[in-house]
């Protein structure tokens, strides 16, 4: 299955995930699985990360590791997860910036340490 849009929303991805895992993938891994496999896919990469942009050089291993790619397996996870457990995540998006506008509205630009 190739996918093949200049964008996708949130509701098409986790539309997308579903068909392929049940086409391709035959089903999904249970949801606390996928919640470790989650916890492995930040492993990367944060691997990734504090090589490329922290104090760790980068092993063999870890040179042409893409960074996109890892981001993307995070995101893939993740969501399986919402598909698993009905979180619509255009909708706790929304939710999410609603929350963050009334809770940090002048929080950060109060910040002493972000000026």
């Amino acid at each position: 299955m190739k996918i093949e849009r200049e964008e996708i929303s949130l509701s098409q991805a986790q539309k997308d995930v579903d068909h392929w895992i049940k086409t391709i993938g035959v089903r999904y891994f249970s949801e606390l699985t996928n919640m470790t496999i989650l916890m492995e896919e930040v492993g990367e990469l944060a691997r990734i990360m504090s090589r490329k942009y922290g104090e760790q050089s980068f092993k063999e291993s870890d040179k042409g590791k893409d960074l996109g790619d890892e981001m993307a397996d995070v995101l893939w996870v993740l969501i399986c997860l919402a598909n698993q457990t009905g979180v619509d995540l255009t909708e706790a998006l929304q939710k999410n910036f609603q929350k963050k506008n009334i809770r940090d509205k002048d929080r950060h630009k109060n910040n002493d340490k972000l000026k």
